[in-house]
């Protein structure tokens, strides 16, 4: 591996060696907080607050990520030059969306009400309707930096002025915009599809993964088999709105939505997973607090998913799908070194994981970024 010292030598204690693990769905810029706090934040403050968040990220094990909307450039230059603590970072900038689909914060009474400020400088504003604005839209988040690009195929349960179910973006529009990655040396394509038939039209323009998945169908199955479609399923998104409703208020909209599509959700993966469908871990992390990702596994593993399968979902798979199976997901020599050691034996308890105590010791590029008390005696 690289960049590991010689001679650096610690003894895992009985614990279990693993990759890295790899969250192909976040959003480092944010978690939700109730509407009060969001008005009166300043601008500057949520990059202070993104610090925490990513060294919670780091802690819990998760040394890669891909983030799906809100986090510039800036950020991912500020880990990697060391003035920040942070995983490894895929951007996309912002995602791309329809006038009044998933997306756009304008709300019923006129006001625009994002999650996370848009249209400042290093992040451009993702709303565009038609072929001609699309290609512009993604030639601009190009132009600040992204290296995979999001599109919001379907409506979603946060947004105010749409359904999960609703099909956002045509086929052409979509195609348009997988093109304009291809010509970019093959940047991919990641959609924000829920409903079937967003589903099967993100996969038909070559879209490369199929972010939530909430209502795929047997067609849907089909398609992605044949063309080597990832679903990242974010099991635990509808499942941390309801449980932090109150907390964080919520909106009502997104509350009664969750719970009309959780039960649903679950099947869909559950039968994708069966069919064979390649399935790399995601979290939506910013809908929830960020270091709770490895919840995620259970939930998979609750769904039907065997527990070493989950493992490779958030190690190896998630990396094939980020493009990076070159550097991370497995311990192989000429590999990037990130490490994880947990204290017990995941196989046997992939619940465990959800605890940040368990994860003892976590490298990332052969640097430290986390050891335990007892790990640092030995």
């Amino acid at each position: 591996m690289k960049q590991l010292e010689k001679k650096n030598v610690v003894d895992a204690q009985g614990g279990t060696i693993l990759p890295g693990f790899i969250d192909t769905h976040v959003h480092m810029m944010m978690e939700y907080t109730p509407l009060s706090e969001r008005l009166t934040k300043p601008f500057s403050y949520m990059y202070f607050e993104a610090q925490k968040y990513l060294e919670n990220t780091l802690n819990a094990g998760v040394t890669s990520v891909r983030d799906a909307l809100g986090t510039d450039l800036g950020v991912k230059k500020a880990i990697e030059e060391g003035l920040i603590k942070g995983p490894r970072m895929q951007l996309s900038i912002n995602a791309l969306t329809i006038t009044g689909g998933h997306g756009d914060g304008t709300q019923l009474n006129g006001d625009v009400l994002d999650l996370l400020p848009s249209g400042h400088r290093g992040m451009p504003d993702g709303r565009c309707d038609g072929v001609a604005e699309v290609r512009k839209k993604t030639r601009e988040m190009l132009r600040a930096g992204a290296e995979v690009i999001k599109v919001h195929a379907t409506g979603g349960v946060l947004s105010p002025t749409d359904h999960p179910e609703f099909t956002q973006f045509s086929l052409e529009e979509l195609k348009a915009i997988v093109e304009e990655g291809r010509f970019r040396k093959g940047v991919k394509v990641m959609a924000h599809a829920q409903g079937s038939e967003g589903i099967k039209n993100a996969v038909r323009a070559g879209i490369h993964s199929i972010e939530h998945g909430i209502f795929i169908d047997d067609e849907a199955i089909e398609l992605m088999l044949e063309n080597g479609t990832y679903l990242v399923p974010t099991l635990l998104a509808p499942v941390s709105v309801l449980e932090t409703a109150d907390e964080k208020g919520m909106p009502q909209s997104a509350v009664e939505k969750s719970k009309e599509v959780i039960e649903q959700h679950r099947a869909s993966f559950t039968k994708a997973y069966q069919a064979g469908v390649k399935i790399a871990m995601g979290t939506d992390a910013g809908v929830m607090k960020h270091g709770t990702n490895l919840r995620e596994l259970g939930l998979m593993v609750d769904a039907g998913m065997t527990p070493m399968d989950a493992i490779v979902a958030t190690t190896k798979t998630a990396s094939e799908c980020l493009g990076w199976s070159d550097q991370v997901g497995t311990l192989e020599e000429g590999k990037l070194a990130d490490v994880v050691i947990t204290k017990g034996k995941p196989l046997d308890d992939i619940y465990s994981l959800a605890n940040n105590d368990e994860i003892q010791y976590v490298l990332k590029g052969g640097q430290v970024q986390k050891i335990s008390y007892l790990l640092s005696k030995s």
